[in-house]
């Protein structure tokens, strides 16, 4: 059953507080993208970009519990073994793929994704994705699946701001 507008606005403040503190605990820890010395990263995104974009390598990625806040229905993506995963302008890896610059060009997408939909709307689309067509299959997780393939296949650079942006248009 896909989420409504109404049940889920009422699961947003709970998600959002678990958000911000699972940040909060987490900001010493984190680092700008910018200073992990990626070289290939810097050919995607701009400058400014990475110098906001954070990330925290991480023993275990954490989930956020979804069906304890609300919303049943979500415990495969509660119990997979994420090697990372985003929340605004800040993802988390875990330790083992603290170097992997693919990993890293993932989760920048969706930062990218966050910032141009709005917390709202990337959280409804994000779980109505993952109610609708699975994990893998979302229309978010899909794109940035795509984005990362050429990333890690094709030796030719391309914007994957602009990417992102005419994906979400496609919407």
């Amino acid at each position: 059953m896909p989420l409504t507008p109404d049940p889920f606005r009422l699961l947003l403040p709970p998600l959002i507080d678990w958000i911000e503190r699972t940040l909060a605990d987490h900001a010493m820890g984190a680092r700008p993208v910018a200073s992990l010395g990626f070289r290939r990263l810097r050919q995607y995104f701009s400058e400014e970009q990475l110098a906001v974009a954070k990330v925290a390598a991480v023993e275990h990625v954490p989930v956020p519990p979804l069906t304890a806040l609300g919303a049943p229905g979500f415990e495969e993506f509660e119990t997979m073994q994420a090697a990372g995963i985003t929340y605004l302008d800040t993802f988390f890896v875990g330790q083992r793929y603290a170097a992997d610059e693919s990993l890293h060009f993932h989760e920048l997408i969706h930062i990218v994704q966050w910032r141009l939909l709005g917390h709202e709307r990337f959280l409804a689309a994000y779980a109505a994705g993952l109610q609708s067509y699975g994990y893998r299959n979302s229309p978010l997780e899909n794109m940035a699946y795509d984005a990362q393939g050429r990333f890690d296949r094709d030796p030719v650079p391309f914007d994957a701001e602009e990417f992102v942006a005419e994906g979400i248009v496609r919407l």
